[in-house]
């Protein structure tokens, strides 16, 4: 069951998105301010956030760079900013979609699918395949466009964690405490920049991880 957080302080509006998204695969959460999506967060586990940018609390845009920070759901924008600067600025701190006001309930329904889509987890098989990459995690037998590639374990638990949760930003806090798993009390800052570049060179140029800068990395997927 897919539970989305909607973040909307117009209450009809609210209501009426709660009951346009609920149905037997989706529950709907809905918070009136920026006070009330934190708590929110804080006491479940969200599959998507919709998120209004003008709330009564703050700026939807602050709440988001907290959602990406902490690794939270996948967030679309419901907002009446349609200024071209205005969809930039939320895809550039992580929206993963944006849809400006007034919208179509159909459309609105058709981008959510997708977005859970894109979210959900990755298929139960090790073995994934991209683009001429070829990673089976079981067997411990990487390529890159045929060529074998040889990664250390931590490479592995990196490329591991990228793919599992490929098309999103994953935080550097939090790829550091995942696959730092040796209880070291320290780990160097430049570690994870570091292992992140060995990683790169060894699948070659064409490797389509991302970086999103003072976030953390990502596995870019095909659209």
């Amino acid at each position: 069951m897919n539970q989305i957080l909607i973040i909307e302080d117009d209450a009809a509006l609210g209501r009426g998105l709660v009951l346009a998204l609920s149905d037997g695969t989706r529950t709907c959460t809905l918070a009136k301010s920026c006070a009330e999506a934190r708590q929110a967060l804080q006491t479940a586990s969200f599959s998507l956030a919709l998120l209004d940018i003008n709330l009564p609390d703050g700026s939807g845009l602050s709440l988001l760079e907290e959602i990406r920070a902490k690794g939270g759901p996948p967030v679309i924008l419901l907002t009446a900013n349609d200024l071209e600067t205005d969809i930039v600025t939320g895809l550039t701190l992580g929206a993963d979609d944006y849809i400006t006001k007034p919208f179509s309930l159909a459309v609105l329904r058709a981008r959510v699918d997708a977005a859970l889509r894109r979210a959900a987890p990755a298929p139960s098989a090790t073995v994934f395949r991209q683009d001429g990459f070829v990673f089976d995690f079981d067997a411990l037998c990487f390529s890159a466009d045929g060529r074998t590639v040889q990664l250390s374990q931590t490479e592995q638990r990196l490329l591991r964690l990228l793919i599992e949760n490929r098309g999103h930003t994953v935080p550097r806090s939090t790829l550091v405490d995942r696959i730092w798993t040796d209880g070291a009390e320290y780990v160097d800052e430049n570690a994870l920049s570091v292992t992140v570049g060995r990683l790169r060179r060894k699948l070659g140029a064409d490797a389509p991880i991302q970086t999103v800068y003072g976030v953390g990395y990502g596995w870019a997927v095909n659209q």
